[in-house]
């Protein structure tokens, strides 16, 4: 058919109509969509985040301020430094030499390391040992450790430092022996949900090669529950390493751990000097800050491997 054929007859070439989909539109407004709910979730978090930061800013701000620049009930503390109020490390080395943060810090360290190290072993070995061995006893067992897991340490603690005293137990070796009383038993209820996810032909390959249990723990599962143990590690350092109450009740007055130094932090007539406070308060969040950033890939996923229903 000729051109002027098609234009006299009013022809319509239906391959030139650009035909409109419907899909196009609504991929548009769907990614249009997604934009902005990533960017309110964007604006909520940093929002969050920087409510949960200016705590610990104006803690670093004050501990580089001078005493009377930061005053109770004044609304001083949330002013900027100036060079009026700086002070400079002054608050850090008069509040350090005045509490014995070096002697305390030496006594957490010890104390959380050791008692850290001995929950992660022990409590990974008996979660081992409950799982794989499927009996009455192991049964009763396991309960009787996730039940520790729910009673509060108030119910307990009066009857606790006496019998400890008692028992002569009011020490460093003391206080990390009742550490790892308290926290096996979650330490355990985790350790139990990941090793219930470990295939037991793994191990039954481990001990036909030659192994026995002990070295099927350590050779093949101790390195499978890595991720694990690094959550339960940092849970429980976070938790020993800031904890007052324990160490209050337990060790003698001439033993102080980082929180019971802090308390400590008197100035003249007894009144709290604020400045020396906010420093050691620096001082004592710096490590642990550093410890958990060092470690937090692991968190989530050693918590969401512990949490499979057996």
């Amino acid at each position: 058919m000729s051109e002027e054929i098609k234009k006299e007859e009013g022809y319509i070439d239906r391959s030139q109509i650009q035909t409109k989909e419907p899909g196009n539109s609504s991929m548009a407004s769907a990614k249009l969509k997604s934009q902005i709910s990533g960017w309110i979730t964007f604006i909520v978090m940093t929002v969050l985040s920087l409510a949960w930061l200016t705590p610990i800013f104006l803690i670093v701000m004050n501990s580089f301020k001078k005493k009377l620049a930061i005053r109770e009930g004044k609304g001083m503390a949330f002013d900027l430094l100036t060079k009026e109020t700086f002070t400079g490390w002054s608050n850090y080395t008069e509040g350090a030499a005045k509490v014995g943060m070096l002697s305390a810090i030496k006594n957490s360290a010890i104390i959380t390391v050791v008692a850290v190290l001995v929950l992660v072993l022990l409590t990974s070995m008996t979660a081992w040992y409950i799982t794989r061995n499927k009996t009455k006893v192991t049964k009763v067992i396991y309960y009787l450790f996730v039940f520790s897991m729910v009673v509060p340490f108030q119910m307990v603690m009066y009857t606790m430092s006496n019998l400890a005293n008692e028992l002569h137990m009011a020490s460093v070796p003391g206080l990390i022996v009742l550490y790892v009383g308290f926290g096996a038993g979650m330490c355990v209820f985790m350790f139990s949900g990941f090793v219930k996810a470990i295939p037991y032909d793994v191990e039954e390959a481990a001990m036909i090669d030659g192994c026995n249990p002990i070295q099927t723990f350590f050779k093949v599962v101790l390195p499978m529950l890595k991720p694990t143990c690094i959550t339960i590690a940092i849970l429980e350092t976070m938790w020993i390493w800031n904890d007052y109450l324990l160490p209050k009740l337990i060790l003698p007055t001439e033993v102080k751990t980082i929180p019971i130094a802090i308390d400590a932090c008197t100035g003249s007539y007894g009144v709290k000097n604020l400045g020396w406070l906010m420093a050691m308060l620096v001082i004592a969040i710096v490590p642990i800050i550093i410890f958990y950033l060092s470690c937090q890939k692991y968190i989530i996923k050693g918590v969401a491997a512990g949490a499979v229903k057996g």
